[in-house]
């Protein structure tokens, strides 16, 4: 059998974001978990455009992917603010305009969103134990 954690956590709030033509994706899910008073949070799901994509794959290497248009298919990760520092990994799948697919974790500051991008985030409220299984 596998070894398999669990963690187990209570969350909150959900809201939907809405960012605008310019705005950074993974900056502006961090403001946005900061007005909406979100200390932590999980990125559920998202979709949208940006003009051009800059993600990191699994290898650590960076892929930049040219727009305009560059289309979020999904999105997830996870958001964590505190008085001192902030740390936000938001991953996903973008579709270029070719049709080539392409999955990774966004590089913060160069992913500007086209038109507009709608993502679900989730609030945190506790974290419980972690259980092994």
């Amino acid at each position: 059998m596998p070894l398999t954690n669990r963690t187990d956590i209570r969350t909150g709030r959900l809201a939907t974001v809405r960012l605008g033509p310019n705005q950074d994706l993974v900056e502006g899910l961090q403001q946005a978990a900061a007005e909406l008073g979100f200390e932590r949070a999980l990125v559920r799901s998202g979709l949208g455009s940006l003009n051009d994509a800059v993600i990191e794959n699994a290898e650590g290497r960076t892929k930049v992917l040219q727009g305009p248009a560059v289309e979020i298919l999904t999105l997830s990760g996870e958001i964590a603010l505190a008085d001192d520092a902030a740390s936000v990994g938001v991953s996903g799948v973008v579709g270029e305009t070719t049709g080539a697919v392409w999955a990774g974790r966004f590089t913060p500051g160069r992913n500007l969103i086209c038109v507009t991008a709608e993502i679900v985030i989730e609030e945190i409220i506790e974290s419980a134990e972690q259980h092994a299984a």
